[in-house]
């Protein structure tokens, strides 16, 4: 099997095959089914029932409400923070870069309970330090602006890795020149590196709102309460109600969620092709300000955006997760583990849960690694024309947004599986299935990036002596890959443990993950579970990052998406 290969390009013959089958079933069968699904619907007057419903309407006008200005937010705390990390002389750069990435690697559903615990009448924290307000006064986070707040905090890291790659590209000699022509710092920050950095600002911006559209954790939690729907919680009500109409209406509701997703990922990608700029010089390098007496100032503001996104939150998300019940003044005599002892020995769902995240997390990591570096070599190695267009379809499950997704797959898989006759809706695997579709673009990205840093005549060397493909792949391949593959195995991991909108559509009983339940401790009353089963998984994820920040050296650049 492995001697049979093309003389080209001395691939395998089946490789081509394995990667075809693998993309179709990953991603070109759930999309199509769903598009055509919603296509019936359209056609036989489905659409023009469900597009009467005014609530449907106001979902809409909601999700484009809470994703514009949550957009704005994250370009402006984004922005700010890679223009002063990226620019300026400021001290703790990798520091600051590692905290500021870590709200998006949180899951929403904790940031948004991180948040209600340090606002509103019953947060411990404020009544530990006095400052609560008045009993029965709003939470003000159950409202638009409160969700547009959170979607800001949790995506203004994607605007930061998108205008900060950006600003590593300018040249720093053009800088230098402008300088030496008498220009200012603020002539050449405004003449020059702001007007090459918009695009870099435009499709984080972009970026940033196809992740609010598709956000469940944070309207769920926040907008629920309020009688507030975004489309994906929209669509969850309808699952939650479901009747005869149901997969018809969720189809058209997930069909225009990704009609969203597409038009802000072609305003990205109109804008990235756009970008026509000739620099000649030391591109790559940082056109460095220095900020004089005004340096501890700038920190200042760094940290305290800091504490005020990240820190507090946290403390707050801690101090409930001790107290004994919702809205008790936390003191040393009413501090308590028992909502920890509940959560990890007690509590049979949030074992079945730890227990099924992590299942799933690793079948996730380590099955895609498998497919990944095959299909990594093909996309790498092929000459065929066909290699670009099947590396953009694997993308795009995991561009669009995970409730898209989930009810794409339930389309695929809620009649048995023809041949076999088994079926897997409403069961762990239909969640391993849409994670393996969901996450095939991010164990795929930290493969090829090492794909291509290798040199082809290694491997070539190998082939003129007589390895095998299976030989070359073992002896060669693999061991110079391993540190992307392991990073790809860690990342993996943590966005699949901490996800929440696929399996909050494809979960049932005795299938939830960490995220269904927190989610569901919250919904039903129980605050300080909830907050206690969030602080352990805050722990993981940053065990998981600080994992990836000791293997950042070995690894090749961009992996580690917080670091340059």
């Amino acid at each position: 099997m492995f001697r049979s290969q093309n003389r080209g390009n001395s691939q395998p013959r089946w490789l081509f095959s394995f990667v075809v089958v693998v993309i179709f079933f990953l991603s070109i069968l759930p999309l199509g089914r769903l598009a055509a699904t919603g296509f019936s619907s359209l056609f036989n007057g489905g659409a023009r029932e469900l597009l009467s419903d005014p609530a449907v309407w106001q979902a809409l006008y909601d999700t484009l409400t809470t994703s514009f200005l949550g957009m704005i937010a994250a370009v402006i705390l984004g922005g700010g923070f890679a223009l002063l990390l990226t620019l300026f002389d400021v001290r703790g750069k990798t520091a600051l870069g590692f905290l500021f990435m870590l709200p998006t690697m949180i899951p929403p559903q904790v940031t948004a309970l991180s948040w209600i615990g340090m606002t509103g009448p019953s947060s411990a924290l404020l009544k530990a330090i006095g400052m609560a307000p008045p009993l029965g006064s709003p939470q003000p986070l159950y409202s638009i602006g409160g969700i547009a707040l959170l979607y800001g905090v949790q995506n203004a890291p994607l605007v930061f890795l998108s205008l900060r790659a950006g600003l590593l590209a300018l040249p720093r000699d053009g800088v230098e020149a402008a300088r030496l022509s008498g220009a200012s710092s603020w002539q050449v920050l405004k003449d020059i590196i702001l007007p090459l950095s918009l695009p870099g600002f435009v499709a984080g911006a972009a970026i940033a709102f196809v992740s609010c559209v598709g956000n469940f954790g944070i309207p769920a939690i926040l907008g629920i309460p309020a009688s507030i729907y975004t489309l994906p919680t929209l669509i969850y009500s309808k699952f939650a109600a479901f009747g005869p109409n149901t997969f018809a209406d969720v189809s058209l509701l997930s069909g225009l969620i990704a009609i969203l997703s597409v038009i802000g990922l072609t305003v990205e990608e109109r804008v990235l092709r756009g970008r026509d700029y000739r620099v000649i010089g030391l591109s790559g390098q940082v056109a460095m300000f220095r900020l004089g007496n005004w340096r501890p100032i700038g920190e200042l503001v760094l940290w305290l955006a800091i504490f005020i996104t990240l820190v507090m939150p946290l403390t707050a998300l801690i101090a409930s997760s001790l107290a004994p019940a919702y809205g008790v003044p936390l003191t040393p005599a009413t501090a308590t583990l028992d909502a920890y002892r509940e959560v990890l020995f007690k509590q049979a769902i949030t074992r079945t849960a730890f227990i099924n995240s992590i299942s799933l997390s690793l079948a996730t990591a380590l099955g895609l690694l498998v497919v990944t570096v095959l299909t990594g070599y093909y996309v790498v190695r092929s000459k065929s024309r066909l290699a670009p267009v099947l590396s953009a379809l694997a993308e795009i499950p995991y561009a669009l947004p995970g409730i898209v997704l989930a009810v794409a797959l339930i389309l695929v898989f809620a009649a048995p599986i023809p041949i076999i006759g088994i079926s897997i809706y409403g069961t762990i695997w239909i969640i391993l299935v849409a994670y393996f579709s969901s996450f095939f673009a991010v164990s795929l990205k930290p493969v090829v990036s090492a794909f291509r840093q290798l040199d082809p005549s290694l491997e070539e060397a190998a082939r003129l002596s007589g390895a095998g493909f299976g030989r070359r792949l073992v002896d060669i391949v693999v061991p110079l890959v391993a540190p992307a593959a392991g990073a790809s195995v860690i990342l993996v991991f943590l966005i699949a443990c901490n996800e929440l909108t696929v399996s909050a559509i494809l979960w049932s009983a005795g299938t939830q993950t960490l995220g269904v339940a927190i989610y569901n401790l919250d919904d039903s009353g129980s605050f300080n579970l909830a907050a206690a089963l969030s602080v352990l998984v805050v722990i993981m994820v940053i065990a998981m990052m600080l994992a990836l920040e000791l293997m950042a050296k070995r690894l090749p650049k961009g992996v580690v998406p917080w670091r340059s």
